[in-house]
C-alpha cells in the first residue's frame, strides 16, 4: 500500500481484520534489525499474532500481519558496508513471506528459555510450539517519499523535445499510480522480497470533502471523542455545519491526512475545554464564528453565560423573570470589562435593590434595557413612585 500519512491505511486493514475476525498485528519497519544486531526481531510479529488470538495457534496462522514505515527499509543507494537496518530486515521479512516456522518461544525470551529449562527437568524433552506463516497474510505499507520521481524518469524515458504547454508534468497521485515492480526495486527493494508482494494499492491525499464526510459521519471518531470531552464536564456540545466545513479546509491545509482533523478541532476547543468547566454552562454549539475567531467567540460566550446565570438566580430568588434587550447587553459587557468584572457580577450590583424593589412595584417580570443600565437606581425609584401614584 502506497499513500502518504493520514489516508487511513492502518485503519483500513484493521477495519478488514475485524470484519472478517481474524487477529491482527501492527508493526513498525523501522525497529527491526537483521539477526544478530541490536533491534527487534521480525518473528515476533508472528508471536504477537499469536497472542493477539489469545493463544490459539491455529486461528492466528490465518491472521493479518501489517508492517508499516515499510519504505524505510528500502536500501540506500551508493552505500558501502552492512545495512543492518535496511536489506537486512528485507532477507528476514522474505523468509516469513515464504512460508515458515517459527518457534513460539523467542531465543532472546529470558522467560522462554526457563520454561523450556523447567520443562527439559521434568519430562526429558522440550516441546516447541511453532507457528507456520503459509496462510497468514502479509500487508505492508509506506510514504515512499522520491517514488514519483523514480517512475516519472522511466515514463519519460525516450521521450524527445519539450513537453507542450497543453501536456502539463503530472503530479504525484497520477504517477504513483502507474507504480511497477521494477520502480519498488530501483528505490531500493530485492527483488525477491517484491515478487513476494504482487498486489499494489495506491491510496491518494485526502480532500477538503473528504475530510469533511469524515466530520459528517455520526460515527466520526473525531467529533465523538471531543463531544465525550466535555461531556465529562456535564457540557453538550454541538457543531454547526459550516464549522465543520472551516475546520476540514484547516485540517487539509496541514498536509497531515486525517490526523489534521485532530490537531484543527484542539486548536480551536482547548481554551474552551480549560474555561467552560468552571462557569456552569450546560451547552454550547461550535459555529462558523467560534472556528474564526476562536478567543472572541470564548469571550461572548463567558458573557452571555454569566448574564444567563444572573437572569435564572433572580428569577429563583425573587421569581421575577428578567430580560436584557441587545442594547443594554453590550452596554452591561462594555462597563463590565472597564472595571475588569464578570457581566453578572457587574448585574448583581447594579441590580441589587431590584428583587425588593420590582415587589413592591407588584411586578412579576421586567425587561432591562439601554436606560434602565445608564440609571439603574434612578429608573427603579421612578418605576415605585409611578407604581404608589397609581394606587393613589
Amino acid at each position: 500500500m502506497i499513500g502518504p500519512t493520514g489516508v487511513g491505511k492502518t485503519y483500513l486493514i484493521r477495519l478488514i481484520a475485524s470484519k472478517i475476525g481474524v487477529p491482527f498485528v501492527k508493526g513498525d519497519a523501522t525497529k527491526f534489525s537483521e539477526t544478530g544486531y541490536v533491534g527487534g526481531d521480525v518473528e515476533d510479529l508472528v508471536r504477537d499474532l499469536v497472542r493477539e488470538a489469545n493463544g490459539d495457534i491455529n486461528r492466528a496462522q490465518y491472521g493479518i500481519i501489517y508492517i508499516d514505515e515499510i519504505d524505510k527499509i528500502a536500501s540506500a543507494q551508493g552505500v558501502h558496508g552492512p545495512d543492518v537496518s535496511r536489506s537486512g530486515v528485507q532477507r528476514n521479512l522474505l523468509k516469513l513471506m515464504e512460508e515458515t516456522d517459527v518457534d513460539l518461544k523467542a531465543p532472546h525470551d529470558i522467560a522462554s528459555q526457563m520454561e523450556s529449562v523447567i520443562q527439559m527437568q521434568q519430562t526429558g524433552k522440550i516441546e516447541r510450539q511453532k507457528v507456520n506463516t503459509r496462510n497468514i497474510l502479509f500487508i505492508v505499507s509506506g510514504a515512499f517519499a522520491g517514488l514519483d520521481e523514480i517512475i516519472g524518469r522511466r515514463l519519460n524515458k525516450g521521450t524527445m523535445g519539450f513537453r507542450s504547454q497543453a501536456d502539463p508534468a503530472p503530479n504525484a497521485d497520477r504517477l504513483l499510480s502507474h507504480v511497477r515492480a521494477e520502480d519498488l526495486i530501483a528505490y531500493g527493494f530485492e527483488s525477491e522480497f517484491i515478487g513476494r508482494l504482487p498486489v499494489i494499492a495506491v491510496l491518494h491525499n485526502l480532500g477538503p470533502e473528504d475530510l469533511l464526510e469524515i466530520l459528517r459521519n455520526p460515527k466520526s471518531s473525531v467529533i465523538l471523542s471531543k463531544k465525550r470531552d466535555f461531556r465529562a464536564y456535564d457540557i453538550e456540545v454541538e457543531f454547526a455545519d459550516e464549522a465543520l466545513a472551516l475546520l476540514a479546509e484547516r485540517a487539509h491545509a496541514e498536509r497531515i491526512g486525517a490526523r489534521g482533523l485532530v490537531s484543527a478541532i484542539e486548536k480551536v476547543l482547548l481554551n474552551y475545554e480549560k474555561k467552560l468547566p468552571s462557569v456552569g454552562i450546560e451547552r454550547f454549539v461550535v459555529a462558523a464564528d467560534t472556528v474564526l475567531d476562536p478567543a472572541t467567540g470564548l469571550e461572548r460566550l463567558l458573557q452571555d453565560t454569566s448574564l444567563r446565570r444572573f437572569l435564572d438566580g433572580f428569577q429563583r430568588e425573587h421569581d421575577i423573570a428578567l430580560a436584557i434587550t441587545p442594547e443594554a447587553s453590550a452596554q452591561i459587557e462594555a462597563l463590565a470589562a472597564t472595571r475588569n468584572m464578570a457581566p453578572g457580577a457587574l448585574c448583581e450590583e447594579m441590580f441589587s435593590d431590584y428583587g425588593h424593589g420590582l415587589k413592591l412595584a407588584g411586578l412579576s417580570q421586567f425587561c432591562i434595557d439601554a436606560d434602565v443600565v445608564a440609571a439603574p437606581q434612578e429608573a427603579l425609584n421612578a418605576l415605585v413612585k409611578y407604581h404608589y401614584n397609581q394606587r393613589s
